[in-house]
Order: C-alpha cells, then structure tokens, then sequence
C-alpha cells in the first residue's frame, strides 16, 4: 500500500481514466467496485449533467470515485475564423447530406462546472488543459476532494505541485486522446512515460501517476519500479462494454495496433492520439489552420455524431493510445481482477 493508495482507501493502483465522451457512471462505478479508481470525465457534461453522472455511481457503489473536468475559458473566435473552419469541413459534412453550423456555445462553462464539481464532492478532482489557482484548489480541499493535476512535462507538474495539487498524473506521449499540455509548446512536450515519470518522481514531494500506454500488470509493476505509486489507464478500460464508444469504435480498435495511432489537431484543434481514418488524413495538410479547442472540436461535432449513427469509423474521433492493440474485451471489473493478478505476479518476479 502506498501513500496514495492509503489516502484514497482503494486496495489497488489503478486509476481509470476519464475519457470524457467514452467514460459512462456504469464503467467508474465497476472499477471502483473492483478496488481501482473509477473515474467520471466531464469535461464535456454541464453542471446538470455532472450532478446526475455522480449520483448514478454513488447508487452503484459506496467506494471512492473521481471527476475530471478540462480547465478552459470560454473562447470568443472572430467570424471570419468560424468561416474559414466551416468552408474546410463543408465537404465532409457533404457527404452526410448536413452543412457545419456554428453552435450556440463553444464549450460548457468551467466556473459553473467547478461549482458542480465541488458540490458533488467526489473523492478526487482531477484537471486537464490547464492549471486551477491555489484558492481554487483549497476549496476543493474544503470540499474533501483530493486534487490532482495532470502533466506532460516536469514544468508542468512543479507548476500542480506549487498550486497544492496531492499528486500528478504523468501522461506519456503514448497516451490515447487529448494532450493536457499546458506550459510550453506541445512538440516539445511529447515526453514518454518511462522517461517523464524518473523525473517526475525525483523532483516532486507529492506522488506521481504513470499513464501512457500501459495496457497489463506488467506496465503498473514497471512503473511502480519508476517510482509512480499508481497508474491512470484509458485505452485498456475503452474496451469494456461498459465504455461509451461506437460500435464502429470497437470494430477499429479490435483492428488496431500502435503504429496505426497518430497526434493531430483535426477533430478538435487540440493535439489528441486517435487511431488514423479517412476524417484525419483529409485534413492534415490543414492542420495549422484548424481553430483550437474547443471551437474545432464544437464545429467538427455534428459530423462526428452522423458518423456515428451510420456506423462510420473513418469519420469519428477514435482516440486510443499506442497500447490499443493490447486492449482486452472483457467487463471492467474482470479487467481489474485480471490487472491485478498480472501485477502482483509481476512484481513478485521482479522481486525474486
């Protein structure tokens, strides 16, 4: 048992990761069951809709769970920024019979959200695309929450370390979906999991959270031996039926291997790893063009929902990181026993 592990009350070091559009209240509430961290992303989700996500887990389970939410202000893009977005999808929007249309809002509104969060008052309140305050992050504290902050560079969790963050979640450039990077340039922050999580572990007092493109309890062994006390895994637990992804987004994965995922900027404006389809190589000669998240991600929307309909791959977001073609079907709660058996032999082996 580590620190962590001790603070949060979970017997095991697995933490599931948000996923926010993939993640469902029946996926967090069956890790934490198991003994992991379930974990709802609701960066996405309007306060409503977080209040009822929570509920459904508390109703499931009586074991600690987290809630992710994306740290964003709310964009205001020129018109002329919103044409020229609308003109490049025009055609793929086309093949669906639909023209892009601007919504009515860009994202939801992370202080409304926070609101939410903190009077949910999960166990762990964990970030992406940016940095709370320390005021923000004690008042979490007073909710009970434990804070944690992810980072792609060591910068990056110093800086979650300086707010009062508990721990950090080191995210490799091997991870699926949305890159959390917030200092920096993003190319230079595509730092692997075996080399981000040494520095991170030496230079920090709080505990680290390995996540990257690990996949089996060989992977959580390998990065306990780094010095993480926990792992984040997303694309192992994508594959459960539990998971909110497309029919059309199984049948890909199933197909996938890591040399078949890819970074780009095309569905959301934000670097994100997806496995590569028809959506992504149409506009890569346009990526720098592309808007940011999350005015692409907002314009690109109805798309991917019509894709999703019609049981299209080549024109949703499929997000997965270079482990997906070790990813496992089986219901999250089995893959926890299964992680964890894999773990402790591996460990016991490390130790002989």
């Amino acid at each position: 048992m580590t620190p962590l592990l001790q603070r949060l009350g979970i017997p095991l070091p697995i933490v599931q990761g948000p996923m926010t559009g993939s993640d469902t209240p029946p996926l967090a509430a069956a890790v934490s069951q198991a003994g992991g961290l379930g974990m709802l992303g609701c960066g996405m989700r309007s306060p409503e809709a977080m209040a009822q996500a929570a509920a459904a887990v508390r109703a499931a389970t009586d074991r600690p769970f987290g809630m992710n939410l994306f740290v964003l202000d709310t964009p205001a893009p020129d018109a002329a920024t919103v044409q020229a977005a609308m003109a490049r999808l025009a055609p793929l929007y086309a093949e669906f019979g639909l023209t892009p249309e601007a919504p009515a809002r860009w994202c939801e509104d992370f202080a409304a959200q926070l609101e939410a969060l903190i009077a949910a008052r999960p166990a762990v309140a964990s970030f992406t695309f940016g940095i709370l305050d320390g005021a923000q992050v004690e008042r979490l504290h007073g909710a009970g929450c434990m804070v944690i902050g992810t980072a792609t560079t060591l910068a990056e969790a110093l800086a979650w370390q300086e707010v009062g963050a508990d721990a950090v979640c080191a995210s490799g450039m091997e991870a699926g979906g949305h890159r959390g990077t917030f200092l920096g340039d993003f190319d230079a922050s595509l730092v692997g999991t075996m080399a981000l999580i040494p520095q991170c572990v030496d230079a920090l007092r709080i505990p680290v959270i390995a996540a990257g493109g690990i996949m089996d309890g060989r992977g959580i062994a390998a990065a306990q031996a780094l010095g993480a006390q926990a792992v984040q895994m997303g694309t192992a637990f994508l594959a459960c039926p539990e998971s909110g992804i497309t029919p059309a987004q199984r049948a890909a994965m199933a197909r996938a291997q890591g040399t078949d995922t890819r970074i780009t900027r095309a569905y959301s404006g934000r670097p994100a790893r997806g496995i590569v389809n028809t959506m992504m190589e149409r506009l890569a000669p346009d990526e720098a063009a592309i808007p940011p998240y999350p005015i692409q991600n907002a314009l690109t929307g109805a798309l991917r929902r019509a894709a999703g309909a019609q049981g299209r791959a080549d024109y949703l977001s499929l997000w997965a990181g270079q482990g997906v073609g070790a990813a496992r079907v089986m219901p999250a709660g089995e893959l926890v026993a299964l992680l964890a058996q894999e773990w402790r032999a591996a460990t016991a082996c490390a130790q002989e």
